[in-house]
């Protein structure tokens, strides 16, 4: 059997296109998801955001349990649950539930970020301070995963003696510290803050602790990839997510929109520079294309896993991407 030149999941958000709504997006994650695994990937996950016109993933724990019981083999988990947004306890009964629906095929990804604006965090109840506690609560939810003592007074029922994986999210060095610190696996979100991409990885490698999770450091690197037959197509498939980057930059979510061939005379030279930072490593090409730059990042960052998104507005165009990405990987 031939080896992958490296392992490769899915980051889903169960995009809802421009014209359409989220009972068609819940549909294309399903037809996607099945895809993926058959393809081969190693794990589809889903991203929790709110108040997002163009996500329709919010409640995370609900669509992945969707997915996995529309799947057989694929692990399937949270890319990530945004911790400050919960408490500890009902995040573990939620993935302890989906643990013992779904044995060894559920991941739990952690982020300290809201997955939202100000003012949606206060209509979810949260204490603008909750990401303070951040460190305190993801070892309080760690601990309701492991085997119960006796006398132990709150347990995670479902979840308590299931050691649910739990990986940390990060977009700064913040998280990539804590990862090293409690060993777990660490994922760098460069599809959307690439900035501090390299630095955080250096220092969850060099600061890492073995832990009775994880022996070694293990580093996951998401992306944005659009590949399409021809670089030309990709090019223009790419600027449905060049669009949807810009509206945010606007402080205007939109839901996922067509593509378009003249961009450029729609936004301004600051939008222009500003998106081409944010998404300075999205793979854009057609397949050679696609299977230098994938080889160019798994040796420039030392990735041992890397995540994809794909926010491409036609559904069959987006499988179509990840077919050409999987046979890319191919030594």
């Amino acid at each position: 059997m031939i080896s992958p030149m490296i392992p490769l999941s899915v980051l889903d958000l169960s995009t809802i296109n421009a014209g359409s709504d989220a009972s068609q997006a819940f549909r294309n994650t399903v037809d996607l998801a099945r895809h993926a695994e058959h393809l081969g990937y190693t794990r589809y996950w889903l991203a929790e955001h709110h108040n997002m016109p163009g996500i329709a993933s919010a409640a995370t724990a609900v669509v992945i349990g969707h997915v996995a019981g529309a799947t057989s083999r694929i692990r399937v988990g949270a890319g990530g649950i945004m911790l400050p947004n919960h408490a500890p306890l009902i995040i573990a009964e939620q993935f302890g539930t989906l643990a013992a629906m779904y044995p060894g095929r559920i991941d739990l990804a952690l982020g300290r970020a809201p997955g939202t604006d100000q003012n949606t965090m206060r209509a979810l109840r949260r204490d603008p301070r909750s990401a303070e506690f951040f460190p305190q609560d993801v070892v309080e939810l760690l601990s309701y995963f492991e085997d119960s003592i006796p006398g132990q007074m709150i347990r995670a029922v479902p979840g308590a003696g299931l050691h649910v994986p739990v990986w940390l999210l990060g977009s700064s060095t913040y998280s990539a510290q804590l990862a090293a610190q409690i060993g777990v696996p660490f994922a760098f979100a460069s599809h959307f803050a690439p900035a501090q991409l390299h630095q955080a990885l250096e220092l969850y490698r060099s600061g890492f602790e073995p832990s009775d999770r994880l022996a070694k450091p293990y580093a996951m690197v998401a992306v944005s990839v659009i590949a399409a037959d021809t670089d030309a197509e990709a090019r223009r498939l790419f600027s449905s997510l060049q669009q949807q980057f810009i509206a945010l930059q606007r402080g205007q979510p939109i839901q996922l929109q067509p593509p378009v061939d003249d961009l450029d005379s729609r936004i301004t030279a600051h939008e222009k520079h500003g998106i081409e930072h944010t998404l300075r490593y999205a793979i854009v090409g057609g397949p050679s294309t696609v299977r230098r730059k994938l080889a160019e990042l798994a040796a420039e960052t030392g990735a041992d896993e890397v995540i994809v998104t794909a926010n491409i507005h036609d559904h069959e165009a987006r499988k179509r991407s990840y077919e050409i990405l999987a046979e890319a990987n191919c030594p």
